[in-house]
């Protein structure tokens, strides 16, 4: 606490020719223990509230974010302009949905400076259930945000990677091939493998014990039986059937000529000549010419767009002793998968010796 006090020497006790003494000023200062404690205390406390809020509010975050941190990246068009075109990559063998796909959609399904999507596409297909999960989702991003999306094929966009190209719905001029893409592939394949001749050679026997005889439907020590072959025929046909509906939702000259589209779901791929003839994409060109594609159907101004893409965000496997490591077991990883009994829109024979690249469509 402080203290201030005036005094001021009598007039009579001073000379009557000395100048008037001016007015003191006394400060006392001090305080108590007991308040420099809760000074102390108050200060700590808001130190440690402002620690706290951070925390929370980086775990609401993160609770939140379903993209994981994925990183814009400028591609072409104006630096600062707002309107955004987006660039999808769909890169690699598709095992499940989920994955750096996914985190481009909800990416961009948030941002609403986003006017228009390009899905560029560079993969032979893989799972069923993985090329339908990302179909549902690019169709279902281009229904709720209401804006145009264009595709363009890279190398390879075939079987499953011809699939979810399918999400551009009705939308007229809307798939580009490259000059040397290839595309097509319609079908579906169950692999199987009969080592039993091999296994008979070496003695080795196949000693399993099953609840069911067909819980080995597709083991390879054995042929496949006609019974069992007329299970996995039908379950097949089904899944070729949705495959042949979902090419008529995106490419409508099918649905009104659904026996061409027959002629030409035999597995056979396509080259990018080929494919436009028969009807299965829009056009020829380069990346470039599916962004003018879009920035038309969605009347922005190219000079006044920015054109960007997503990659993934940094992590300890981007160092090259750990990343050795780890591109080993993914590619072991993936060889097992792709040689775990089930349907594949996949364009490839099997056991394919394959290597995932970074961000690709699978997690």
């Amino acid at each position: 606490m402080s203290q201030i006090t005036t005094s001021s020497a009598g007039a009579a006790s001073l000379p009557s020719s000395s100048s008037p003494i001016p007015p003191q000023i006394n400060i006392h200062t001090g305080s108590s223990l007991l308040q420099r404690i809760l000074c102390w205390l108050g200060w700590t406390g808001c130190l440690v509230f402002l620690v706290l809020f951070v925390g929370l509010s980086f775990s609401l975050r993160e609770y939140f974010d379903t993209t994981e941190g994925i990183r814009e990246r400028y591609h072409s068009g104006s630096k600062h302009a707002r309107d955004k075109v987006a660039v999808i990559t769909v890169d690699g063998v598709i095992l499940e949905g989920r994955g750096f796909v996914k985190q481009q959609i909800d990416r961009i399904r948030d941002d609403a400076n986003v006017k228009a999507i390009v899905v560029r596409v560079n993969s032979p297909g893989g799972t069923i259930t993985g090329s339908d999960y990302i179909h549902h989702h690019l169709e279902k991003l281009r229904q709720e945000k209401k804006v145009p999306m264009v595709v363009s094929m890279g190398a390879l966009a075939a079987s499953g990677g011809y699939y979810l190209a399918m999400a551009v719905g009705d939308q007229p001029k809307s798939i580009y091939a490259e000059p040397t893409t290839t595309t097509g592939s319609i079908g579906v394949i169950v692999p199987h493998y009969d080592l039993s001749g091999l296994l008979t050679k070496f003695n080795v026997k196949d000693d399993s014990i099953v609840s069911h005889p067909r819980k080995q439907l597709l083991t390879m020590t054995r042929p496949v039986s006609d019974e069992d072959r007329k299970i996995l025929q039908a379950y097949v046909d089904e899944a070729f059937t949705r495959f042949k509906e979902i090419v008529k939702g995106g490419r409508p000259v099918f649905r009104k000529a659904p026996q061409e589209l027959d002629e030409l779901a035999t597995g056979e791929i396509f080259t990018a000549q080929q494919a436009k003839k028969h009807g299965l994409i829009d056009e020829i060109g380069f990346v470039e010419d599916a962004i003018d594609r879009v920035l038309e159907l969605a009347n922005l101004n190219k000079d006044q767009t920015r054109v960007v893409e997503y990659e993934p965000p940094p992590s300890l496997l981007d160092l090259p002793w750990i990343g050795a490591a780890s591109s080993e077991q993914s590619a072991l990883a993936l060889l097992l998968e792709l040689n775990t009994p089930q349907a594949y829109y996949l364009a490839t024979t099997l056991p394919p010796l394959i290597t995932q690249r970074p961000g690709a469509a699978c997690p």
